[in-house]
């Protein structure tokens, strides 16, 4: 909320339908995958096509785990799979995402490993700059709620809005301030922003669809800046059920992604350079999540 790698930012949800590979005539998830005792352990993630986790694959089976990456096209399956324990873990999200999956649902999912930071980009293909972009121009941003707020918080850093209250990862559209703001706002399905981009002056455009868009990350005119102490909700997470969080195995698999300077190469060409890598303690991981929930459940009440 990833919710694949190439800079996600953050899920949001995808107007397909969710598409499991390989998942025909499986059950439950499996448990412990090491290679040659077990089944393997099922991995969910949008974007399984990136060629970095064949890498990831093989560099698990090296450390003697077996892993079958379960692709999703949807943003809305990983989580509810992970419930449901159709999957072990699932990479594809950040903490905003996962803790508002969470209260909205009820479950107990929790990060067991960081993976990255992506900064969330503004694009334009009629603008050079923000500050070419006239007063009372219309920009696009992701409809889904965690890219929504903080594709808002991008645009007030950039000065094209103003935010109520300085605006929060819970902004909205009725946050905006329309008399201290230069441009009119309008959301979409994160896939739309950039096929709107002939319509409106830009768009935040969701990680993954830069480089499907014919853009690269080097083309945004403005984005957020993932070494700010208050990006901590927006890492990247491996996530597994409360039960599950100290699973040797599923500990090691993090290890394994971090670690290995194959899959971080190709995670960083996935994402056209703008990967931040990090080794987040799991403690302040959770520590964010149960903030991020406590404060939304608040927002919510």
């Amino acid at each position: 909320m990833t919710i694949r790698t190439k800079l996600l930012a953050a899920a949001a949800a995808l107007p397909l339908l969710a598409v499991l590979a390989g998942c025909a005539g499986s059950g439950t998830a499996s448990g412990s995958g090491d290679a040659g005792t077990g089944d393997p352990v099922r991995i969910g993630v949008v974007g399984a096509s990136d060629p970095y986790w064949e890498t990831y694959k093989q560099a698990a089976a090296d450390a003697g785990i077996a892993v079958d990456i379960v692709d999703f096209s949807d943003y809305a399956q990983p989580n509810p799979a992970l419930s449901e324990g159709e999957l072990d873990l699932n990479q594809f999200q950040h903490i905003v995402y996962l803790s508002q999956y969470n209260v909205s649902s009820g479950s107990d999912l929790v990060p067991i490993g960081a993976t990255a930071i992506y900064p969330l980009g503004l694009y334009s293909t009629k603008y050079d700059s923000v500050a070419d972009i006239p007063a009372g121009e219309t920009v696009a941003v992701p409809n889904d709620e965690s890219n929504l707020a903080r594709g808002l918080l991008v645009l007030q850093s950039a000065g094209l809005v103003k935010l109520k209250d300085g605006g929060s990862i819970f902004a909205t559209l009725d946050d905006i301030d329309e008399a201290g703001s230069k441009v009119k706002v309008t959301t979409l399905e994160a896939s739309l922003t950039p096929t709107s981009l002939p319509d409106v002056a830009a768009a935040i455009i969701n990680n993954d669809f830069v480089e499907d868009a014919g853009l690269t990350a080097a083309d945004a005119i403005a984005k957020d800046d993932p070494s700010d102490p208050n990006a901590l909700p927006y890492v990247n997470v491996f996530a597994a059920r409360a039960e599950d969080a100290d699973d040797p195995t599923y500990q090691k698999l993090v290890e394994v992604y971090q670690d290995t300077q194959s899959v971080l190469d190709g995670v960083q060409e996935a994402s056209g350079g703008t990967a931040v890598f990090l080794k987040t303690p799991v403690d302040d991981l959770r520590a964010s999540l149960e903030k991020v929930e406590a404060d939304t459940r608040a927002h919510q009440g």
